[in-house]
């Protein structure tokens, strides 16, 4: 990176306050979505009117010169921050060797190279292997396949809540929202699903895996899945996330976890872990499965292992992999330069990343907690690290509030039913955070009151 590109990237990433000069979207902006609307796939679920131009670290501009602090990070992609120099460097050294050979067909360097690296870092213990994808959902899909392969058994169990994708098979077994899964049926065949952490409905007052208060069971599985739907011998594979992404960022007690990955091991189930969102130092560990104390027998990566570029992986013990030559493959997974960013992006979060986002995690999370003391809309804060989720009252609070904090210029994004997520890029400091903080605060007051004045309007209509 040149001395002016360079000092350009260090002055965005400084900045602690967001600069908003022009209307929401400015005129560029209104531009580019007149035109998007004009050629895209309507099926694009936009969030709000924002159009970014560029970024670094934390902080973003849209295309009208708008300042914005990212508490989103491209939906918890950007890991290492918006264009990180280390990254970008090794994206272009390898664009200069060489963009594209298939690793399916021919030996990639790179591509072992990352997937020892991966290896390396796995949560399991003794040998494992690992295939590279574009994509979280690809590395869902491969999960899929080789279970069913190995284990020679059809049904694959999922949970309530989980968002694992938008694929075939990983809409599958998605089942937070009807609407990923609506009009394409029928879907994959084989595919039961349980309520999350023993909860159909609120996740509120679960605790993670500190407290415990509850103790969620899995009777559901028990006395109606294995009794009435399908017996333990026929289950390949329960794929779980460690922690609910889509679903709300639900941190479920290490005891619930601990029993399913029990009645794995008691009936032949493989445990999958789906660490897409979670992995990679987004919860203040390399992997989610670390707080927990437990290994899985395959974990899933994409998001952020490669800071924006397309990468994905599936990561399984060795043993499992007796799948043959030429049973499954990819003609772009593990592209060299996505495996250049994706190396970058290990080194960056395993040298000091992964602590930075459990610390800024630790005063987003405390600081959240002091202002529900004062904000009654906000019935809970949870998290790990940097993936923090703030359960509000409806899905029209939540909604007001993440519009209230983009008009302030912080970037927040809605999961689940009525939670607002919040998820920055690792590189976030303190000042950001506190900056994020007050801007939330103020976000909730406007939210809160438009939610009310909106709920007030309806009755009077319905009157």
């Amino acid at each position: 990176m040149g001395v002016s590109k360079a000092g350009d990237y260090e002055s965005l990433a400084r900045q602690t306050e967001p600069v908003i000069a022009t209307d929401l979207p400015g005129p560029k902006g209104r531009a580019v979505i007149d035109a998007d609307a004009e050629v895209t796939s309507p099926s694009l679920p936009r969030a709000y009117s924002f159009v970014p131009d560029r970024g670094a670290g934390a902080v973003i501009k849209d295309v009208d010169g708008n300042v914005f602090l990212d508490f989103n990070a491209g939906i918890a992609v950007c890991s290492t921050g918006h264009a990180h120099p280390a990254v970008v460097d090794a994206i272009t050294d390898q664009a200069n060797k060489l963009l594209h050979y298939s690793a399916s067909d021919f030996y990639l360097p790179i591509y072992a190279e990352m997937c020892a690296r991966l290896a390396d870092i796995a949560p399991m213990d003794g040998q494992v292997r690992a295939f590279l994808t574009n994509s979280g959902t690809e590395a869902v899909e491969a999960a899929i396949k080789l279970a069913r392969h190995h284990t020679g058994r059809q049904y694959i169990l999922s949970f309530f809540g989980s968002f694992h994708g938008r694929s075939y098979g990983s809409v599958s077994l998605t089942a937070s929202k009807a609407n990923y899964r609506a009009d394409f049926g029928p879907l994959l065949p084989g595919v039961l699903h349980a309520p999350y952490a023993g909860r159909f409905d609120s996740f509120v007052g679960l605790d993670g895996p500190g407290g415990e208060p509850a103790e969620p069971d899995l009777d559901y599985i028990n006395d109606v899945i294995f009794k009435r739907l399908a017996k333990p011998h026929e289950v390949a594979a329960v794929v779980v996330e460690p922690v609910l992404g889509e679903g709300g960022y639900v941190v479920p007690p290490r005891s619930w976890l601990l029993k399913l990955r029990n009645l794995c091991d008691a009936h032949g189930i493989l445990f999958v872990a789906d660490e897409v969102q979670s992995g990679i130092g987004r919860t203040g560990r390399m992997w989610a499965m670390e707080h927990f104390d437990l290994e899985p027998d395959i974990i899933l990566a994409g998001k952020g292992i490669a800071s924006g570029m397309p990468l994905g992986a599936m990561v399984a013990r060795s043993g499992l992999m007796t799948w043959s030559l030429g049973t499954h493959g990819s003609t772009y997974g593990g592209n060299p330069v996505s495996c250049a960013a994706g190396l970058a992006t290990l080194d960056l979060v395993a040298g000091g990343l992964t602590a930075n986002a459990l610390a800024v995690g630790e005063f987003l999370i405390e600081g959240l907690k002091t202002l529900a003391q004062r904000e009654p809309a906000i019935q809970e804060v949870r998290g790990l690290g940097l993936m923090i989720g703030v359960e509000l009252p409806s899905p029209q609070v939540a909604d007001a509030i993440e519009i209230a904090a983009f008009k302030r210029g912080l970037l927040v994004l809605r999961a689940g039913d009525s939670t607002i997520r919040m998820a920055p890029p690792l590189v976030i400091n303190k000042e950001q955070a506190a900056a994020g903080l007050r801007l939330f605060e103020d976000a909730c007051a406007e939210g809160v009151a438009a939610s009310a004045g909106l709920v007030a309007e309806q009755s009077m209509i319905r009157a």
